[in-house]
């Protein structure tokens, strides 16, 4: 239970520290006057884009933590259709974006108390790093369309 609880306090710290030096970066980037950030649109869209990438990064550490963890352990992602083992990465970074934005569909399920304690700490995490995110967002456009 060691390894598990490691890699999940390692895969948490990582997206925090990931998602706060990606949030500082863009704020530093929009407010930088360039030639192609003259404009507010731009900006806003850099915002947005950047934002949505880290979620993307954060998704596949994510992913790859389940991958990890079932190659040690005797859990696995479980298909409940079936029954049926899930592998490949397409199943891993699915099942975790349905977890870190919190919509659980739930077709396909965490086995065994490793991958369980790291799906809801994913879910808690998702929708915290989520609405930072979006106050981040309202943020720079409050003040990028104040100046307009």
């Amino acid at each position: 239970m060691l390894l598990p609880a490691a890699l999940l306090a390692l895969v948490v710290l990582a997206c925090v520290m990931l998602h706060y030096e990606g949030l500082s970066l863009l704020d530093r980037l929009v407010r930088v006057e360039r030639r192609f950030l003259r404009h507010v649109r731009p900006r806003i869209l850099l915002v947005v884009v950047g934002v949505l990438m880290l979620h993307v990064v954060e998704i596949w550490l994510f992913a790859g933590s389940y991958r990890v963890l079932e190659g040690f352990s005797d859990t696995q992602l479980l298909m409940l259709e079936d029954s049926i083992s899930v592998g490949g990465w397409f199943h891993y970074v699915y099942f975790s974006s349905v977890v870190y934005t919190t919509v659980g569909f739930g077709e396909i399920v965490p086995v065994g108390v490793p991958l369980r304690l790291l799906a809801a700490s994913e879910s808690l995490l998702g929708l915290v790093l989520i609405a930072w995110s979006a106050s981040f967002t309202y943020l720079q456009m409050q003040r990028l369309w104040g100046r307009s």
